[in-house]
């Protein structure tokens, strides 16, 4: 679970960067965008490069909530009829949201593939037209709802990567107190840039900054 999730906390830290091309322009974007379809060419296939990350990814997924649902299957069997006591810490509070944070996600994650690389109404919104990432992604801001969705998700996943991050160095060796100490501050760290960095976009669309 340690290692897929620090698979998607790659992919998503990526995946903010990546969007954040759309401050330099429609121009600018469209070409990142199709540029991520032409990735060693012609040594792959078109779209090559980005079949073998969703297959990658989707293993991840099946994995890392197989092994969520077992975790979460073992510590209920282990508790017993005895209700936890002592979780007033924080991270203990958000070891608790991780299984219902991370829902959310999966959630959310079908609702964006469905929103802007489907294009699949009524998630994706009536201006929706393959091959335009820059408009699409724009008009689907535009509407409210949907932002509001998209700002309150990265919330949620401010707090799933930040205690997953945190958990999964913790897994990987780094028990030491200083280990410990160094990976709680680049978890937290790694999340509000995948926050701010995300959010960002939704809120200057509907403040018109980008149209």
């Amino acid at each position: 679970m340690a290692v897929t999730g620090l698979i998607f906390v790659g992919f998503v830290f990526v995946h903010m960067y990546g969007n954040l091309h759309i401050f330099r322009g429609q121009e600018e974007f469209d070409h990142y965008a199709h540029w991520l379809r032409e990735i060693l060419m012609p040594l792959m296939p078109y779209e090559g490069v980005l079949w073998v990350l969703r297959v990658v990814l989707l293993l991840s997924l099946v994995l890392h909530v197989g092994c969520g649902l077992l975790l979460w299957t073992r510590a209920r069997r282990a508790r017993g009829p005895f209700k936890r006591t002592g979780l007033r810490r924080g991270d203990a509070l958000m070891a608790r949201w991780m299984l219902g944070t991370g829902l959310v996600i999966l959630l959310f994650v079908i609702f964006h593939i469905l929103d802007l690389t489907l294009g699949v109404q009524p998630a994706a919104s009536g201006a929706f037209e393959s091959g335009s990432a820059y408009a699409n992604l724009v008009a689907s801001f535009q509407r409210p709802v949907v932002a509001v969705f998209y700002m309150l998700t990265m919330l949620v996943l401010t707090v799933h990567v930040a205690h997953g991050t945190w958990t999964a160095a913790n897994d990987l060796g780094a028990t030491g107190r200083r280990l410990r100490q160094l990976a709680a501050w680049v978890a937290g760290l790694v999340a509000i840039a995948i926050c701010l960095g995300n959010i960002s976009i939704p809120v200057l669309v509907l403040l018109g900054v980008i149209q």
